[in-house]
């Protein structure tokens, strides 16, 4: 068995953090097996350096190697990419074509990003770990392989299997062993050795002087975030090797070449609503007004009615429903002259005249109580001596009992007891 530091020159790994040797000590133990591994960390960390430590160290180092980005694939395509297809089996399948499975027989299959693999592919991707067998689309036929699966992903699988987003019983296949590299930001001093590293690189492949960071510059990048991890060092590595004249990076000159995205300032939460929230507010407040306008109509039409025909009880025995609603909500003082309505036709109410009343396709809400106030005092107008009139006999009739009077009348003894303010009884 090889030891770790042969593996990193190997591979070209840099650092020694123990971490990323743990990491390294874990893929050098089960190269030997053929059990399942995942990978995990965040994105750019070098996470595809250990299946390929995994593959050349395995007996199967002579057999095919395959890499397959899972994010990368269309939904559409991924089921025929990774077990294949028989010809004529969805439009443009002019051909059998054999998949990722039945190629990399009795090799190694790297899955990348794994936690974007749809759930219907996860099904079949579990078959494969349980038993070996697969099945081209558009076949019926089953089809056995020999490979051993190493994947990877920057998701936090926990989140995404109670999300319904990823299969509990496949992540437990797949993580047989889980190797979890660290993020750059955690490795100390290993920062400087990538950086001097990456800029000897760049320095061969662009024919330059190698850069040079000075002490400022160095306790710069040991601080900074690094949310890109590697990648992202590299990268500001050959912006840095290419663009500057002078080889000796000062602070300043650094820290132009570092966003700020991902520097170790504080997260600033975003407390704007989203775009949807809007929306759905939105919606609801034309809903409630389409709601109003209609309670205005309704309440139109019904005063029209009642006016036009002089008979209330007959209209609030059309319109009960229509009452109810209406005044559902409404107080007490209209409880009452609904009261007033349900006792038998009065001369008054026979006399009403006709009111020409324009319509009004876009009143406000305050219109819509406005209009109803006016109606009812113009109402309040021809039924105020009658009303008095049925409080009085009520009360004579239960020698001044408020409870049973209110009964007989049909209101509250509440709106009695206001009733009996207002007139002075």
């Amino acid at each position: 068995m090889e030891n770790i530091q042969a593996v990193k020159q190997r591979f070209e790994i840099i650092g020694n953090d123990p971490k990323l040797n743990r990491a390294i000590e874990k893929a050098i133990q089960v190269s030997p097996t053929d059990i399942s591994v995942l990978v995990t960390g965040e994105s750019g960390v070098g996470k595809e350096s250990i299946p390929k430590i995994i593959h050349s160290l395995s007996s199967r180092k002579h057999n095919k190697y395959i890499a397959v980005n899972c994010g990368a694939i269309p939904e559409g395509t991924i089921d025929s990419e990774l077990f294949g297809h028989e010809k004529g089996s969805f439009t443009g399948a002019t051909a059998t074509r054999s998949g990722y499975f039945e190629v990399a027989d009795g090799g190694t299959i790297f899955l990348d990003e794994v936690g974007e693999l749809p759930l219907p592919t996860q099904v079949r991707l579990l078959r494969v770990l349980e038993n070996g067998e697969f099945m081209k689309v558009g076949s019926s036929k089953i089809q056995k392989t020999n490979v051993r699966i190493v994947a990877a992903t920057n998701v936090n699988m926990g989140d995404a299997i109670e999300k319904g987003k990823f299969r509990e019983d496949l992540y437990y296949r797949l993580s047989t062993v889980e190797i979890a590299l660290p993020p750059l930001r955690a490795r100390g001093e290993d920062i400087h050795l990538l950086f001097r590293k990456f800029a000897s690189d760049f320095a061969q492949k662009y024919k330059m002087p190698t850069i040079r960071l000075d002490d400022d510059a160095v306790s710069l990048l040991l601080q900074y975030n690094w949310g890109g991890n590697i990648r992202q060092l590299r990268n500001i590595t050959e912006q840095l090797s290419v663009l500057e004249q002078k080889r000796d990076i000062s602070y300043a000159t650094l820290k132009h070449y570092l966003p700020r995205v991902g520097s170790n300032l504080p997260a600033v939460i975003n407390n704007k609503k989203d775009s949807s929230d809007f929306s759905s507010e939105r919606e609801i407040l034309y809903k409630v007004l389409f709601d109003m306008q209609r309670d205005i109509n309704d309440l139109k039409k019904l005063t029209m009615e009642l006016m036009n025909s002089g008979n209330s009880t007959k209209v609030k025995e059309q319109h009960a429903t229509l009452i109810n609603k209406i005044y559902a909500d409404d107080d007490e003082e209209r409880e009452s002259q609904l009261a007033v309505f349900a006792e038998e036709e009065t001369p008054e109410a026979r006399n009403v005249e006709v009111l020409n009343i324009p319509e009004h396709p876009k009143e406000s809400v305050d219109d819509k109580y406005h209009f109803a106030e006016d109606i009812e005092e113009e109402e309040s107008l021809s039924l105020q001596d009658k009303e008095l009139e049925l409080i009085k006999k009520s009360l004579d009739k239960y020698e001044g009992k408020r409870k049973e009077a209110a009964n007989e009348l049909g209101i509250s003894e509440r709106t009695l007891y206001r009733k009996i303010k207002q007139y002075n009884l």
